[in-house]
C-alpha cells in the first residue's frame, strides 16, 4: 500500500508544465532563492546589496549572498560592483525573465506552491 501512495503522490507532484518543474529542481532550489526572485520580479528596477535585500525579504545577509550568487551563476540575477560593493539586480536577459514572469505567475496558484514545496523539500534530501 506504501507503494502505491508513492506513486500516486510522484504522479500528481510531477505534474506540471515541464520547463517549469525543470526551472524549479535546477534553479529555484531553495526557499531563499524562491524568495529572491519574488522580491526582485516584484522590484524589477531594484539594484541593492545582499545585506539591503536580506532586510527585504526577512533572511540573513550571508545567506542571501550565497544563495544570489547561484541565481547570478544560473542567470537570473546580475552582479556588478559599486565602489567595491556587489550590487544585484534581475537579470535583463529575455528568456530567463519569461520564465521567472511564468513560475511567479503559476505560483499564484496555491495547487502549482504545493507542488513547488513538495519539490523543493524532496530536493533538501
Amino acid at each position: 500500500m506504501t507503494v502505491q501512495y508513492e506513486d500516486f503522490t510522484t504522479k500528481l507532484m510531477n505534474d506540471m508544465d515541464p520547463a517549469l518543474l525543470d526551472f524549479v529542481k535546477e534553479k529555484v532550489n531553495t526557499f531563499i532563492k524562491w524568495d529572491l526572485l519574488r522580491f526582485f520580479h516584484g522590484n524589477p528596477n531594484t539594484a541593492d546589496t545582499a545585506e539591503n535585500i536580506a532586510r527585504y525579504v526577512g533572511r540573513s545577509a550571508a545567506a542571501v549572498k550565497a544563495e544570489a550568487q547561484e541565481l547570478v551563476d544560473d542567470g537570473l540575477l546580475q552582479i556588478r560592483l559599486v565602489a567595491d560593493l556587489p550590487i544585484y539586480t534581475l537579470t535583463q536577459d529575455r528568456e530567463n525573465r519569461t520564465l521567472i514572469d511564468q513560475f511567479l505567475g503559476a505560483c499564484e496558484d496555491r495547487d502549482f506552491r504545493v507542488k513547488v514545496v513538495y519539490h523543493i523539500i524532496r530536493g533538501m534530501r
